[in-house]
């Protein structure tokens, strides 16, 4: 573990695995008000974060809860008492903190929390895979996938710049997948403080003293039916949220060009395009899974064969614009997701991706493949027959009917 007796004044390289480089994050961002509840692989997580508070390194109040529940509960109320605040947590635990979950946006509270993806139950499995953070896309958070122990701290301050903004106003989930890098250690660069300071600027939750007792206020009042208020203010509640959403791209866009010219390290915002320009076909990933693509894209192009990668970096709001744009390029896709859409069997991932099709009117073969469930290894090799297919229904113009599961027989 890093040195945590001071902050950095000026940027320092240490080494650490995602999770610590989350909690440097949050040391970083200042937040006032910490809840935690330990969960696999997450868990070292917050012990990282209760460190640097029993320490001094970080002044915050820290909540240790009975539950998930009651951890974005607490945070709920302390948002809305005017304080910056964190929390981090995964599968099961994600799925016990689902009320509050669903509440947080519709209430329009900006904060940060952490998923540190892990498969879902049934059969047991405490191992990586994206099945919690997928299933829960659509209750209003905005979702970043990092690929990098470096990427987990930088989007872990770029969150609160993001969800702050006053065109947003919402919470934000950063997610890095367990096991591959919750544990895996790397380099990192510290930012300084000063410089974090001035990139997040002042604290702006919006709701400054919201829960005064001398000012009296309902919060979250039945809304809708015959009675009270009626349909037409739930519906500006709804399309408030879905405007905030849509303008988090913009925002998104901004604050990584701005922390990019802090830091002279450049993320891509919403999806970033991998060997593209010349490429006959591409995968789609997202996650710490590109690493081993990008190495498969790399082994191919040295022998002749044009072919690139989309990284999805942001799901929610999914950048329809950007993935259509990327798309146009190439001939054929190969989309390979961690988790599962039952609904449609295909992965959540593939279902995006053929809606950012249809925009771009480029309708081209797309093969949807899952892999990496339950913490299973997603090799070059694996990704290398990916691209072998989608060469193949490039060259037919048809892309297999259901979806191509790897490790199955791993």
């Amino acid at each position: 573990m890093a040195d945590t007796a001071t902050l950095p004044n000026k940027p320092k390289t240490i080494v650490c695995d995602g999770n610590e480089a989350a909690a440097w994050g949050v040391v970083l961002s200042r937040p006032d008000v910490v809840a935690v509840y330990p969960i696999t692989p997450q868990s070292s997580l917050v012990e990282y974060v209760s460190q640097f508070i029993a320490d001094g390194t970080l002044d915050a109040e820290l909540l240790n809860l009975d539950g998930e529940h009651s951890v974005l509960s607490a945070l709920q109320g302390a948002a809305l008492a005017g304080a910056r605040t964190y929390t981090a947590t995964c599968g099961p635990g994600l799925a016990f903190m689902f009320e509050p979950y669903v509440r947080t946006p519709g209430l329009r509270l900006p904060m940060v929390a952490s998923l540190v993806t892990r498969d879902m139950l049934t059969p047991q499995c405490v191992w990586g895979g994206q099945q919690d953070a997928m299933t829960v896309r659509e209750c209003g958070w905005i979702h970043m996938y990092c690929e990098t122990v470096q990427e987990v701290l930088d989007t872990t301050i770029m969150g609160y710049r993001i969800a702050e903004h006053r065109d947003v106003m919402l919470p934000v989930n950063v997610n890095h997948d367990g096991n591959y890098l919750s544990y895996g250690v790397a380099r990192a660069e510290l930012p300084g403080q000063a410089e974090v300071d001035a990139f997040l600027g002042e604290k702006n939750v919006n709701w400054h003293a919201a829960l005064d007792p001398l000012r009296p206020m309902a919060i979250d009042p039945l809304t809708g039916g015959s009675g009270g208020p009626g349909p037409s203010m739930f519906v500006r509640y709804r399309k408030g949220l879905c405007n905030g959403m849509q303008n988090a791209l913009r925002v998104i866009e901004e604050a990584h060009a701005d922390w990019a010219r802090l830091t002279g390290r450049h993320h891509a915002p919403l999806v970033e395009e991998y060997r593209l320009d010349d490429a006959e076909v591409a995968l789609v990933t997202i996650g710490s899974m590109t690493g081993a693509a990008k190495d498969a894209v790399d082994a191919l192009r040295s022998g002749g064969k044009r072919v690139g990668l989309i990284k999805v970096k942001t799901m929610r709001p999914f950048p329809v614009e950007a993935m259509a744009r990327a798309l146009s390029k190439v001939s054929a896709i190969a989309v390979v997701d961690r988790a599962v859409s039952y609904g449609w069997n295909t992965g959540p991932v593939y279902q995006e991706v053929l809606g950012a099709l249809y925009r771009a009117r480029h309708m081209i073969p797309a093969i949807s493949v899952i892999g990496g469930l339950a913490g299973a290894d997603i090799t070059d090799g694996h990704f290398a027959r990916c691209i072998e297919m989608a060469f193949k229904a490039a060259a037919t113009g048809q892309a297999p009917d259901g979806p191509v599961w790897i490790n199955e027989n791993d």
